[in-house]
């Protein structure tokens, strides 16, 4: 319990210091932007949130293995994101939406920046799952070293596809300001205990000390914080997973980001009015 309080802690500390580091740097001006209320924010958040879940998540780990691949995910998946975020904004590549817009300019000749984060977030998430199939500590760890070189890699694959996912996931959450947190933090609470928990721990410690400053709509995660959180949770996700329940999660995951192409969450949300009021809590007046 104390090495979880620890990783919570961690996490705000540094996750509030990074965000006062990246907004006073000289290039924090190209970070604002105009939010769906017309405010200007600043996507500080985004690598503040990055940095911050990530050393916290490292330092609660478990085993060297589950620390490399919390620092692997989060970071990588954090700083595609941000690639993204900034070139992203650009006027020409605006046009394409979606996962299938992307694959659409991708068959006209153009790689669109959020294709280069796509692709980033899938190879943040294979290392990350092959780190953790060197963990002992990690679910269904002796039956992986029954397997044969195809079942290992299948298994490994299950847990790129899930840390990717979770990652995905919480991206098409940040429509809203403290959505994706809120999210990450709902998901994060059953995953703190049990042999990874302080993966986790140090994820929500991050989200939680910057969700008032996203609540008061004076930051943004963008795809920098929203695609690192929700990386970070992945692997705490697939380390408590054996071969079927990675399954069962990437099943999952890929249903809700089809579902993301077809209907609004947003509107799902606002028709519900569980959802409406736990989305609006604590939130800035209009």
């Amino acid at each position: 319990m104390a090495g979880r309080l620890l990783a919570v802690g961690a996490g705000v500390v540094v996750g509030r210091a990074a965000l006062r580091a990246v907004a006073a740097r000289p290039a924090g001006a190209t970070l604002e932007r105009t939010n769906f209320r017309g405010r200007t924010v600043t996507l500080a958040a985004g690598p503040a949130l990055a940095a911050g879940a990530a050393v916290a998540g490292a330092l609660g780990a478990s085993s060297r293995p589950a620390a490399g691949a919390t620092l692997v995910a989060g970071l990588s998946a954090g700083a595609v994101g941000l690639y993204d975020d900034v070139v992203g904004a650009r006027p020409d590549q605006k046009t394409a939406k979606g996962f299938a817009g992307h694959l659409g300019a991708l068959r006209e000749g153009r790689v669109t920046s959020g294709l280069v984060k796509i692709a980033g977030v899938g190879a943040a998430g294979l290392g990350a799952a092959a780190l953790l199939a060197a963990d002992p500590t990690v679910a269904g760890h002796r039956r992986r070293r029954r397997q044969g070189p195809v079942g290992r890699t299948v298994d490994v694959l299950l847990g790129a596809g899930v840390i990717a996912g979770t990652a995905n996931l919480l991206n098409l959450l940040d429509l809203r300001p403290g959505r994706a947190l809120k999210s990450g933090l709902l998901l994060a609470a059953p995953l703190t205990g049990g042999v990874h928990g302080g993966v986790a721990a140090g994820a929500a410690g991050a989200a939680a000390g910057l969700l008032p400053a996203d609540l008061d709509e004076r930051v943004m995660l963008g795809d920098s914080g929203a695609n690192a959180l929700g990386a970070q949770l992945g692997v705490a996700l697939a380390a408590r997973s054996g071969p079927v329940g990675r399954a069962v999660l990437l099943a999952a995951l890929a249903a809700l980001t089809a579902a993301s192409e077809k209907v609004s969450f947003t509107q799902v949300i606002a028709n519900t009015p569980v959802l409406r009021e736990l989305d609006a809590l604590g939130r800035r007046p209009a």
